[in-house]
C-alpha cells in the first residue's frame, strides 16, 4: 500500500506515518513544517518527504499522486485560531479543497478527511455519537466541520471515495509543547518537572476523552483499510476526564509539591467532550486499549528519555498560549 500523509511531520502525523512503515507501507509525507519537524519522522527508504503548502493547488496537484489512499492531517490548530482566524481558515479550510481536488484528479483511490471533536462543541448530551448537535466554539471546530462537508460533497458530487473520522484528545509521543500549539499533558509535564504550578484555564472541570496516540494511529488505520465510504466514526477511548484529574495524575507520577493554579477561562473552551464509539467498534474493530494512567506513564518515560534537562523547556511555556 502506498499512503500520502498531509500534515504527517505533525505530532499524530509522525506517529502515523512510524505505523504504516511498520506494516511495509510505502508512506509520502506532505508537510510544510511550520509545525512539525523533520526530526518526528523515522529514516526509512519507504518514505518520502515534500515540503509544500497545502493551500498552493498547483504544488498539491503534482505531489498527490502515485498512492492508494490519503490521510489529511494537515491543520492549523484550535488555540491559533483564536487570534489568527483567517490562518486557520486558509490552511484548513481552503487547504482541504485544495488536496481533496489534486487526490480527486489523481485517482486516488481513498480519502481520509481527518476532523476533530472539536465540530461537537460542548456535548450537550453524551456520549456524543456520530450524529449529535455540532455547534463549534471557534473558528478551528467551523473550519474542521467546513472540511467535512467538503469530503461529502466531493462525494456526493463526483463520487470521489472519502471517509470522515473525528479523533477526540490525543495526546503522547511528539506531542506540542511550545508556544500556541502547546497541548495541556506536555504543558503540565513540563511545569510539574520543573516543580512549579499546573496551570489550568477556568476550574478545570471541563472534560476531556484523551485517546493516547498509539490507539489513535491505529484507529486511522483501520479507517484507511474498513472504513465505509461517506461514514463519518470517532476515534477515542470512550472515557471522560476532568482536566483537574489529569493534573493530579501528571503530580502523582512525577512526585512533586506542585500545586494546581487556575486562571481565567480560555475563549470558546469546550466544557465536555465524551465519545460514543460504538460505530467504529463495530465497523473498524477498532477499541481503545490503553488506559489514561497507563498512556500519561508511557508518555512520562518517553519525555524523560527525549529531554532529560526539562529546565530548558520552560522558555517555550506561554501562559496564555493563544
Amino acid at each position: 500500500m502506498k499512503a500520502i500523509i498531509t500534515g504527517g511531520a505533525g505530532f499524530i502525523g509522525s506517529n502515523l506515518t512510524k505505523y504504516l512503515l511498520s506494516k511495509d507501507w510505502k508512506v509520502c509525507v506532505i508537510d510544510d513544517f511550520s509545525v512539525g519537524s523533520m526530526t518526528n519522522l523515522p529514516k526509512d527508504n519507504n518514505l518520502k518527504v515534500e515540503r509544500a503548502n497545502i493551500v498552493n493547488r498547483k504544488k498539491m496537484k503534482s505531489v498527490i499522486r502515485n498512492a492508494d489512499i490519503v490521510f489529511h492531517l494537515a491543520v492549523q490548530g484550535v488555540r491559533k485560531s483564536i487570534n489568527n482566524p483567517w490562518s486557520v481558515h486558509s490552511v484548513n479550510t481552503k487547504g482541504t479543497l485544495s488536496v481533496l481536488d489534486a487526490a480527486r484528479e489523481n485517482k486516488i483511490k481513498k480519502f481520509i478527511y481527518v476532523s476533530s471533536s472539536e465540530v461537537y462543541g460542548t456535548g450537550e448530551k453524551v456520549p456524543m455519537d456520530e450524529n449529535s448537535s455540532k455547534n463549534p466554539t471557534t473558528v478551528y471546530g467551523a473550519s474542521k466541520l467546513a472540511g467535512e462537508y467538503y469530503a461529502l460533497a466531493y462525494l456526493r458530487t463526483y463520487g470521489y471515495p472519502t471517509v470522515i473520522v473525528r479523533p477526540f484528545n490525543t495526546y503522547g509521543y511528539n506531542s506540542h509543547f511550545r508556544g500556541v500549539y502547546g497541548e495541556v499533558i506536555p504543558r503540565f509535564l513540563i511545569r510539574a518537572l520543573n516543580g512549579k504550578s499546573l496551570q489550568v484555564f477556568g476550574d478545570g472541570s471541563q472534560t476531556r476523552d484523551f485517546t493516547f496516540v498509539d490507539d489513535t494511529v491505529r484507529a486511522l488505520y483501520l479507517a484507511g483499510r474498513k472504513g465505509k465510504i461517506g461514514e463519518i466514526y470517532n476515534l477515542a477511548r470512550g472515557k471522560e476526564v476532568s482536566i483537574n484529574d489529569i493534573a493530579k495524575i501528571i503530580i502523582e507520577y512525577v512526585e512533586t509539591e506542585s500545586k494546581i493554579e487556575h486562571l481565567e477561562d480560555r475563549p470558546g473552551d469546550v466544557l465536555r467532550h465524551f465519545a460514543d464509539t460504538k460505530k467504529a467498534n463495530k465497523d473498524l474493530n477498532f477499541r481503545a486499549k490503553v488506559s489514561i494512567k497507563d498512556g500519561i506513564s508511557k508518555y512520562i518515560n518517553w519525555f524523560l528519555g527525549k529531554y532529560p534537562n526539562p529546565s530548558k523547556l520552560l522558555k517555550y511555556y506561554e501562559e496564555k498560549n493563544w
